[in-house]
Protein backbone atom coordinates (compact mmCIF):
# COMPACT_ATOMS: atom_id res chain seq x y z
CA UNK A 1 0.00 0.00 0.00
CA UNK A 2 1.35 3.44 -0.87
CA UNK A 3 1.40 6.36 1.55
CA UNK A 4 -1.15 8.21 -0.59
CA UNK A 5 -3.91 5.68 0.13
CA UNK A 6 -7.16 7.24 1.30
CA UNK A 7 -8.37 6.99 4.92
CA UNK A 8 -11.28 4.85 3.70
CA UNK A 9 -8.91 2.37 2.05
CA UNK A 10 -6.82 2.18 5.23
CA UNK A 11 -9.94 1.65 7.36
CA UNK A 12 -10.99 -1.26 5.12
CA UNK A 13 -7.49 -2.71 5.32
CA UNK A 14 -7.68 -2.37 9.10
CA UNK A 15 -10.88 -4.42 9.04
CA UNK A 16 -9.18 -7.07 6.87
CA UNK A 17 -6.19 -7.26 9.23
CA UNK A 18 -8.48 -7.67 12.24
CA UNK A 19 -10.25 -10.51 10.45
CA UNK A 20 -7.09 -12.31 9.38
CA UNK A 21 -4.94 -11.63 12.46
CA UNK A 22 -7.03 -11.70 15.66
CA UNK A 23 -5.05 -10.22 18.54
CA UNK A 24 -2.95 -7.95 16.30
CA UNK A 25 -1.22 -5.17 18.26
CA UNK A 26 -1.46 -1.47 17.48
CA UNK A 27 2.25 -1.48 16.68
CA UNK A 28 1.91 -4.33 14.19
CA UNK A 29 -1.26 -2.76 12.76
CA UNK A 30 0.64 0.47 12.15
CA UNK A 31 3.43 -1.42 10.39
CA UNK A 32 0.99 -3.11 8.06
CA UNK A 33 -0.86 0.15 7.36
CA UNK A 34 2.42 2.06 7.03
CA UNK A 35 1.29 4.62 9.56
CA UNK A 36 2.19 5.46 13.15
CA UNK A 37 0.85 3.43 16.06
CA UNK A 38 -1.28 6.44 17.06
CA UNK A 39 -2.78 6.63 13.56
CA UNK A 40 -3.51 2.88 13.65
CA UNK A 41 -5.52 3.41 16.83
CA UNK A 42 -7.51 6.15 15.03
CA UNK A 43 -8.49 3.67 12.28
CA UNK A 44 -9.68 1.26 14.95
CA UNK A 45 -11.76 4.10 16.41
CA UNK A 46 -13.23 4.80 12.94
CA UNK A 47 -14.40 1.18 12.71
CA UNK A 48 -15.98 1.40 16.16
CA UNK A 49 -17.76 4.61 15.17
CA UNK A 50 -19.16 2.73 12.16
CA UNK A 51 -20.73 0.19 14.54
CA UNK A 52 -18.13 -2.55 14.10
CA UNK A 53 -17.35 -4.09 17.51
CA UNK A 54 -13.58 -4.16 17.96
CA UNK A 55 -12.42 -5.61 21.27
CA UNK A 56 -9.06 -4.77 22.82
CA UNK A 57 -6.95 -6.43 25.51
CA UNK A 58 -4.25 -4.61 27.45
CA UNK A 59 -0.91 -6.02 28.49
CA UNK A 60 2.17 -7.47 26.75
CA UNK A 61 0.05 -10.09 24.97
CA UNK A 62 -2.91 -7.83 24.28
CA UNK A 63 -4.23 -6.60 20.95
CA UNK A 64 -7.31 -6.01 18.84
CA UNK A 65 -9.88 -8.50 17.59
CA UNK A 66 -13.38 -8.36 16.16
CA UNK A 67 -16.23 -9.05 18.56
CA UNK A 68 -17.95 -12.43 18.42
CA UNK A 69 -20.96 -12.64 16.13
CA UNK A 70 -19.69 -9.81 13.95
CA UNK A 71 -20.87 -10.18 10.36
CA UNK A 72 -18.36 -8.63 7.98
CA UNK A 73 -17.81 -9.02 4.24
CA UNK A 74 -15.42 -11.76 3.17
CA UNK A 75 -12.13 -10.28 2.01
CA UNK A 76 -10.06 -12.54 -0.27
CA UNK A 77 -6.63 -12.06 -1.76
CA UNK A 78 -6.22 -13.14 -5.39
CA UNK A 79 -4.36 -16.27 -4.27
CA UNK A 80 -7.06 -17.16 -1.74
CA UNK A 81 -9.95 -16.72 -4.18
CA UNK A 82 -8.26 -18.67 -6.97
CA UNK A 83 -7.12 -21.32 -4.50
CA UNK A 84 -10.74 -21.83 -3.42
CA UNK A 85 -11.95 -22.20 -7.01
CA UNK A 86 -9.06 -24.54 -7.86
CA UNK A 87 -9.85 -26.69 -4.81
CA UNK A 88 -13.45 -27.01 -5.95
CA UNK A 89 -12.32 -28.01 -9.43
CA UNK A 90 -9.81 -30.47 -8.01
CA UNK A 91 -12.66 -32.01 -6.03
CA UNK A 92 -14.43 -32.63 -9.37
CA UNK A 93 -17.35 -30.37 -8.50
CA UNK A 94 -19.35 -28.96 -11.39
CA UNK A 95 -18.84 -25.28 -10.60
CA UNK A 96 -20.12 -24.31 -14.06
CA UNK A 97 -23.66 -25.35 -13.06
CA UNK A 98 -25.03 -22.16 -11.51
CA UNK A 99 -28.11 -24.02 -10.25
CA UNK A 100 -26.12 -26.52 -8.18
CA UNK A 101 -25.08 -25.75 -4.58
CA UNK A 102 -21.36 -25.49 -5.38
CA UNK A 103 -21.81 -23.44 -8.55
CA UNK A 104 -24.28 -21.15 -6.78
CA UNK A 105 -21.85 -20.61 -3.87
CA UNK A 106 -18.99 -19.76 -6.24
CA UNK A 107 -21.29 -17.31 -8.02
CA UNK A 108 -22.11 -15.54 -4.75
CA UNK A 109 -18.42 -15.27 -3.89
CA UNK A 110 -17.72 -13.83 -7.33
CA UNK A 111 -20.39 -11.17 -6.93
CA UNK A 112 -18.83 -9.73 -3.75
CA UNK A 113 -15.23 -9.74 -4.99
CA UNK A 114 -13.59 -6.62 -6.43
CA UNK A 115 -14.17 -6.32 -10.18
CA UNK A 116 -10.61 -7.20 -11.24
CA UNK A 117 -10.50 -10.27 -9.01
CA UNK A 118 -14.03 -11.34 -9.96
CA UNK A 119 -13.06 -11.25 -13.63
CA UNK A 120 -10.07 -13.52 -12.98
CA UNK A 121 -12.23 -16.01 -11.06
CA UNK A 122 -14.83 -15.94 -13.85
CA UNK A 123 -12.12 -16.63 -16.44
CA UNK A 124 -10.86 -19.64 -14.49
CA UNK A 125 -14.43 -20.88 -14.18
CA UNK A 126 -15.03 -20.57 -17.92
CA UNK A 127 -11.79 -22.03 -19.23
CA UNK A 128 -10.89 -24.86 -16.83
CA UNK A 129 -12.81 -28.12 -16.73
CA UNK A 130 -12.60 -31.03 -14.29
CA UNK A 131 -13.42 -34.65 -15.07
CA UNK A 132 -16.15 -35.74 -12.63
CA UNK A 133 -15.64 -38.85 -10.56
CA UNK A 134 -18.47 -41.04 -11.84
CA UNK A 135 -17.98 -43.61 -9.07
CA UNK A 136 -18.52 -41.15 -6.24
CA UNK A 137 -22.04 -40.54 -4.97
CA UNK A 138 -22.61 -37.13 -3.41
CA UNK A 139 -24.15 -37.28 0.06
CA UNK A 140 -27.13 -35.16 1.03
CA UNK A 141 -25.86 -31.77 2.32
CA UNK A 142 -28.42 -31.66 5.15
CA UNK A 143 -27.49 -35.18 6.29
CA UNK A 144 -23.80 -34.29 6.15
CA UNK A 145 -24.35 -31.09 8.12
CA UNK A 146 -26.22 -32.99 10.84
CA UNK A 147 -23.42 -35.55 11.09
CA UNK A 148 -20.76 -32.85 11.39
CA UNK A 149 -22.78 -31.13 14.11
CA UNK A 150 -23.22 -34.43 15.98
CA UNK A 151 -19.47 -35.12 15.75
CA UNK A 152 -18.61 -31.62 16.93
CA UNK A 153 -21.04 -31.67 19.87
CA UNK A 154 -20.19 -35.31 20.78
CA UNK A 155 -23.86 -36.33 20.77
CA UNK A 156 -25.17 -39.82 20.13
CA UNK A 157 -27.32 -40.18 17.02
CA UNK A 158 -29.79 -42.54 15.38
CA UNK A 159 -29.33 -42.91 11.63
CA UNK A 160 -31.38 -44.56 8.92
CA UNK A 161 -28.90 -46.55 6.85
CA UNK A 162 -29.13 -48.68 3.69
CA UNK A 163 -26.66 -51.57 3.74
CA UNK A 164 -24.67 -52.84 0.76
CA UNK A 165 -27.35 -55.52 0.29
CA UNK A 166 -30.07 -52.87 0.04
CA UNK A 167 -31.55 -53.51 3.49
CA UNK A 168 -32.70 -50.45 5.44
CA UNK A 169 -32.02 -50.36 9.16
CA UNK A 170 -31.81 -47.98 12.10
CA UNK A 171 -28.46 -47.70 13.85
CA UNK A 172 -27.56 -45.96 17.12
CA UNK A 173 -24.03 -44.58 16.90
CA UNK A 174 -21.49 -42.33 18.56
CA UNK A 175 -20.31 -40.28 15.57
CA UNK A 176 -16.55 -39.77 15.91
CA UNK A 177 -15.60 -38.05 12.64
CA UNK A 178 -16.60 -37.45 9.03
CA UNK A 179 -13.81 -38.36 6.61
CA UNK A 180 -13.64 -37.62 2.88
CA UNK A 181 -11.50 -40.14 1.00
CA UNK A 182 -11.19 -40.20 -2.81
CA UNK A 183 -14.41 -38.16 -3.19
CA UNK A 184 -16.38 -40.53 -0.94
CA UNK A 185 -17.74 -39.38 2.44
CA UNK A 186 -17.54 -41.73 5.42
CA UNK A 187 -18.70 -41.59 9.02
CA UNK A 188 -16.30 -43.15 11.52
CA UNK A 189 -18.33 -44.14 14.55
CA UNK A 190 -18.98 -46.57 17.37
CA UNK A 191 -22.14 -48.52 16.62
CA UNK A 192 -24.14 -49.41 19.73
CA UNK A 193 -26.35 -51.52 17.49
CA UNK A 194 -23.41 -53.74 16.44
CA UNK A 195 -21.29 -53.07 19.57
CA UNK A 196 -18.31 -52.39 17.30
CA UNK A 197 -16.43 -49.69 15.43
CA UNK A 198 -17.97 -48.97 12.04
CA UNK A 199 -17.18 -46.94 8.93
CA UNK A 200 -20.43 -45.97 7.19
CA UNK A 201 -20.97 -44.30 3.83
CA UNK A 202 -22.75 -40.99 4.25
CA UNK A 203 -24.47 -41.27 0.86
CA UNK A 204 -26.35 -44.34 2.15
CA UNK A 205 -27.96 -42.41 5.02
CA UNK A 206 -31.52 -41.11 4.64
CA UNK A 207 -32.01 -39.54 8.09
CA UNK A 208 -30.04 -38.46 11.16
CA UNK A 209 -31.65 -37.89 14.56
CA UNK A 210 -29.28 -36.22 17.03
CA UNK A 211 -29.94 -37.19 20.65
CA UNK A 212 -29.15 -35.39 23.91
CA UNK A 213 -26.84 -38.16 25.18
CA UNK A 214 -23.18 -37.20 24.90
CA UNK A 215 -20.08 -39.37 24.60
CA UNK A 216 -16.30 -39.13 24.89
CA UNK A 217 -14.46 -39.61 21.62
CA UNK A 218 -11.27 -41.68 21.83
CA UNK A 219 -7.94 -40.10 20.87
CA UNK A 220 -7.63 -41.35 17.28
CA UNK A 221 -6.45 -40.34 13.84
CA UNK A 222 -9.75 -40.50 11.88
CA UNK A 223 -8.15 -40.86 8.45
CA UNK A 224 -5.89 -43.71 9.56
CA UNK A 225 -8.80 -45.44 11.30
CA UNK A 226 -11.00 -45.26 8.20
CA UNK A 227 -8.29 -46.48 5.82
CA UNK A 228 -7.32 -49.40 8.05
CA UNK A 229 -10.98 -50.34 8.52
CA UNK A 230 -11.55 -50.35 4.75
CA UNK A 231 -8.79 -52.95 4.44
CA UNK A 232 -10.48 -55.43 6.82
CA UNK A 233 -13.21 -58.02 6.57
CA UNK A 234 -13.28 -58.70 2.82
CA UNK A 235 -13.74 -62.06 1.11
CA UNK A 236 -10.10 -62.92 0.24
CA UNK A 237 -7.49 -62.84 3.00
CA UNK A 238 -3.94 -62.03 1.98
CA UNK A 239 -0.49 -61.80 3.55
CA UNK A 240 2.42 -60.18 1.73
CA UNK A 241 6.06 -59.99 2.81
CA UNK A 242 8.13 -57.01 1.65
CA UNK A 243 11.91 -57.25 1.55
CA UNK A 244 12.33 -53.76 2.94
CA UNK A 245 12.07 -52.01 6.34
CA UNK A 246 8.59 -51.08 7.53
CA UNK A 247 9.38 -47.33 7.46
CA UNK A 248 10.30 -47.53 3.77
CA UNK A 249 7.17 -49.45 2.74
CA UNK A 250 4.80 -47.52 4.99
CA UNK A 251 5.75 -44.27 3.27
CA UNK A 252 3.91 -45.21 0.05
CA UNK A 253 1.68 -48.21 0.78
CA UNK A 254 -2.05 -47.33 0.85
CA UNK A 255 -3.46 -48.15 4.28
CA UNK A 256 -6.59 -49.54 2.68
CA UNK A 257 -4.54 -52.61 1.65
CA UNK A 258 -4.33 -53.72 5.27
CA UNK A 259 -2.17 -53.63 8.38
CA UNK A 260 1.61 -53.34 8.06
CA UNK A 261 3.77 -54.87 10.78
CA UNK A 262 7.55 -55.37 11.13
CA UNK A 263 9.26 -58.76 10.83
CA UNK A 264 12.82 -57.58 11.43
CA UNK A 265 15.02 -54.62 10.51
CA UNK A 266 15.04 -55.52 6.80
CA UNK A 267 11.51 -56.80 6.13
CA UNK A 268 7.86 -56.32 7.04
CA UNK A 269 4.50 -58.03 6.59
CA UNK A 270 1.19 -56.76 5.15
CA UNK A 271 -1.95 -58.47 6.49
CA UNK A 272 -5.20 -57.56 4.77
CA UNK A 273 -8.13 -58.70 2.68
CA UNK A 274 -9.92 -57.74 -0.52
CA UNK A 275 -12.97 -58.37 -2.66
CA UNK A 276 -10.94 -57.55 -5.78
CA UNK A 277 -7.74 -59.65 -6.04
CA UNK A 278 -6.89 -58.14 -9.45
CA UNK A 279 -6.95 -54.60 -8.11
CA UNK A 280 -4.97 -55.69 -5.05
CA UNK A 281 -2.28 -57.21 -7.28
CA UNK A 282 -2.01 -53.97 -9.23
CA UNK A 283 -1.58 -51.96 -6.04
CA UNK A 284 1.18 -54.32 -4.87
CA UNK A 285 2.94 -53.95 -8.23
CA UNK A 286 3.10 -50.18 -7.67
CA UNK A 287 5.46 -50.67 -4.73
CA UNK A 288 9.10 -50.13 -5.61
CA UNK A 289 10.43 -52.89 -3.31
CA UNK A 290 10.67 -56.70 -3.69
CA UNK A 291 7.75 -58.65 -2.25
CA UNK A 292 6.13 -62.07 -2.34
CA UNK A 293 2.60 -63.23 -1.54
CA UNK A 294 2.94 -65.49 1.49
CA UNK A 295 -0.78 -66.25 1.87
CA UNK A 296 -3.79 -65.77 -0.40
CA UNK A 297 -4.11 -67.96 -3.49
CA UNK A 298 -6.49 -65.55 -5.27
CA UNK A 299 -4.12 -62.59 -5.00
CA UNK A 300 -1.12 -64.81 -5.81
CA UNK A 301 -2.76 -65.92 -9.09
CA UNK A 302 -3.56 -62.33 -10.01
CA UNK A 303 0.03 -61.24 -9.30
CA UNK A 304 1.28 -64.06 -11.55
CA UNK A 305 -1.21 -63.14 -14.31
CA UNK A 306 -0.20 -59.48 -14.11
CA UNK A 307 3.49 -60.37 -14.29
CA UNK A 308 2.93 -62.59 -17.33
CA UNK A 309 0.95 -59.87 -19.09
CA UNK A 310 3.78 -57.39 -18.53
CA UNK A 311 6.34 -59.88 -19.83
CA UNK A 312 4.27 -60.47 -22.97
CA UNK A 313 3.81 -56.74 -23.46
CA UNK A 314 7.58 -56.19 -23.35
CA UNK A 315 8.34 -58.71 -26.10
CA UNK A 316 9.24 -57.21 -29.50
CA UNK A 317 6.68 -57.70 -32.29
Amino acid sequence: MGHDESPTARALLTLELLQSSPGITAERLGERLRVTERAARRYVAILREAGIPVESERGPYGGYRLGRGMRTPLIFTTAEALGLVMALLDGHHDIADATGPVGSAVGKIGRVLPESLAQTVAAVRRTISAVPDQSAVKPDPDITTSLVQACDSRRRSTIAYTTENGNERKMVVDPWAVVVRHARWYLLCWSHTADARRVLRVDRMSAVDIEETTFVRPEIDPVTEVEEHLGEGWAYAVEVVFEAPLAQVDRYLPRVLGRLEPIDETSCRLVGSTNSPGWYAQELARQDVPFHVAEGDEVRRCVADLGQRLIEAAKPR
